[in-house]
């Protein structure tokens, strides 16, 4: 009986101090929960696609980046911090040491055709990965988008592409065209046609109001327009009336009407001819006041060029555009033509101010092309016409427009193509990191990256885009910034930028080492 009792005896304290083990083992762990990393290989496994190691996060938000590595798979971040690689399996990993990782950056004016040229380089090789198109009123002719937007699909893009509509297309296709007022039925027509756009997943809708057939639109079809757009979250972005310093206020305002019913963004916000940093200072003031006053965003983008580019039509009359009969007026006021096209050109800083994008005076100016022929500037401009030819104009004030860009709700455009015969199409984004941020210092690296990255995104409405965080799109970017350089000039205006190792789109690297290696864009819908 002694000896049962001493084995009970000795099991007792046996159990006790298991127990007691037990409940250290259990303090000592809650005292080490899991980390990030294992909480997530408990979540999400071990397989994955693409890691990023050892870069310098610049998250497209915060002012301060931090040592992180990423994990993706798919097409979305999974996980930003500390990674074990001895536990995970992953398909290709970046060593971004002495690098640093930023998302991708968000275009929200550009032009293409994603059907012409799909691989978007020039965009890719200057960090952008989604561009936005259907600018200045002009969008693809369907009264559908759906099929286009999935024909898109199947081609590939190279870049991200968010689609808007645009206000002149809307006109042509609802018969409106270039009447001054549209009759009832062609407004409902337009109203059905804008609706229908925003819900096959266009962001918004543009406006060209510098340009036919949009010039001829009033404040009561823009409003109808831009509560359309503000039922369904849009954004109306415009191409304002008139740039010019003295009608460009105006325009604004016009804009900012449209802002009663609808988040609205000023497109490569410029004054021409305007000088100085005061004169920006105006500006700004104009759109912080409406800001203030408004339950809507206000913003603007902006390319940092002094040139702009555009059609050669912005020098002509109105009576000289359609949908007159140009030859007819050539014949009829040709001598009043003759002296508004000289007034015009002088007052824009000269022909030696005006430099053709296209064949067959492409890369010279006017001075130039008016000299070798031996005639009058004007004479050149009368024989090609209003729609005969594209253009540089050198119209614009540094100091006024890099005024314009310091401004913490102005984001970066390009305005440009894969095509077109301006620099600014080749080097915009890679400009601003190289000139504003390495030399000039007007901004650190990343403000600009919010400038080019998280700002449009919040402008555009992409709640999964423009930051570096965990379930958010891989749209990312790995570079040195010290070697990213704009190397399009207005002579060479198609030369890639460079400095961009690594492009990321959806998970997919899609630019390497200054070559396209992969098209993994689409059509983003709203």
């Amino acid at each position: 009986m002694k000896n049962q009792m001493d084995t009970v005896s000795i099991i007792t304290a046996f159990c006790r101090k298991a127990i007691s083990l037990l409940a250290i083992v259990a303090f000592v762990f809650s005292c080490n929960p899991p980390s990030p990393f294992q909480r997530l290989l408990e979540t999400h496994g071990r397989q994955y696609d693409l890691v990023i190691l050892n870069g310098q996060v610049l998250d497209g938000q915060d002012m301060i980046s931090r040592l992180a590595d990423i994990l993706i798979r798919d097409d979305s971040i999974i996980f930003v911090g500390k990674v074990d690689t001895s536990a995970i399996v992953v398909e290709q990993v970046i060593d971004a040491a002495g690098q640093h990782v930023t998302p991708g950056f968000i275009d929200t004016h550009a032009h293409g055709d994603p059907l012409e040229t799909p691989g978007f380089e020039n965009f890719l090789a200057m960090g952008v990965t989604t561009i936005c198109l259907g600018q200045d009123g002009s969008s693809p002719e369907y009264e559908n988008l759906r099929p286009w937007m999935d024909q898109v699909d199947s081609v590939g893009p190279g870049v991200n592409i968010a689609l808007f509509a645009g206000h002149g297309t809307l006109r042509q296709l609802s018969g409106v065209g270039y009447k001054p007022v549209p009759a009832p039925e062609e407004m409902a027509k337009m109203e059905a046609l804008l609706s229908d756009a925003l819900d096959a997943g266009c962001f918004g809708m543009t406006t060209g109001l510098e340009y036919v057939p949009g010039t001829y639109a009033g404040d009561e079809e823009l409003a109808a327009l831009a509560k359309v757009v503000g039922e369904r979250g849009g954004l109306a972005m415009s191409h304002v009336r008139n740039e010019d310093d003295d009608a460009v206020e105006a325009s604004i305002r016009e804009l900012l009407r449209q802002g009663q019913h609808c988040n609205v963004q000023v497109s490569h916000i410029k004054v021409v001819y305007g000088k100085g940093e005061e004169r920006a200072e105006e500006i700004l003031a104009l759109l912080d006041s409406a800001r203030n006053s408004s339950n809507y965003a206000v913003t603007a983008d902006i390319y940092p060029y002094t040139a702009s580019y555009t059609g050669i039509g912005i020098v002509f009359p109105q009576w000289a555009k359609p949908p007159q009969d140009y030859e007819q007026v050539k014949q009829e006021r040709r001598e009043e033509l003759l002296a508004y096209l000289r007034q015009k050109i002088i007052s824009r800083n000269g022909p030696e101010a005006t430099l053709f994008g296209t064949e067959p005076y492409a890369g010279k100016t006017l001075a130039q092309v008016a000299a070798e022929q031996g005639r009058a500037f004007e004479e050149i401009l009368l024989d090609i016409g209003p729609g005969g030819a594209s253009g540089a104009y050198f119209v614009m004030d540094e100091a006024l427009q890099a005024r314009l860009l310091e401004d913490p709700h102005v984001m970066v455009c390009s305005d440009g193509s894969p095509t077109m015969h301006h620099p600014r199409g080749y080097g915009s984004f890679a400009k601003i990191i190289e000139q504003y941020v390495q030399e000039e210092r007007r901004f650190s690296l990343a403000e600009a990256v919010r400038k080019m990255a998280s700002l449009p995104a919040e402008a555009l409405g992409l709640k999964d885009r423009g930051l570096i965080r965990e379930g958010y799109r891989a749209d990312l970017l790995v570079f040195d910034p010290g070697k990213v350089k704009a190397r399009a000039t207005f002579s060479e205006p198609r030369r890639l930028a460079e400095g961009m190792d690594w492009v990321v789109v959806n998970g997919k690297v899609a630019f390497r080492d200054g070559k396209l290696v992969g098209r993994p864009g689409k059509v983003l819908r709203k």
